[in-house]
């Protein structure tokens, strides 16, 4: 499918960017280059073929969610930089 360089000013236009003429040309042929493999893609017999959300074919490839103890705090703050107690000490982010 043809696009032409009024069609890509106007999609210029709406993104609200400005083209120089040789980048006008180039998107002109990216962008005919792409709707052609559109339409390859669509001329491809898909039936029998069902419809998925990603080719990997994998599904929630996560371990089991099982309770576990946690790190003790000394364990945790052993390296903090700096510490009050049992808690990390950063810096103010948000003022009073």
């Amino acid at each position: 499918m043809p696009i032409d360089h009024t069609q890509v000013k106007h999609i210029a236009a709406l993104a609200r960017i400005s083209l120089t003429e040789a980048e006008t040309e180039a998107f002109t042929r990216q962008l005919s280059d792409i709707l052609d493999q559109f339409e390859i893609l669509q001329s491809l017999d898909t039936t029998g073929v069902s419809p998925t959300a990603h080719v990997a074919g994998l599904d929630n490839v996560l371990r089991d969610d099982e309770p576990a103890d946690s790190l003790p705090a000394d364990d945790t703050l052993r390296n903090a930089p700096r510490r009050r107690g049992d808690f990390f000490q950063v810096r103010a982010v948000l003022d009073e």
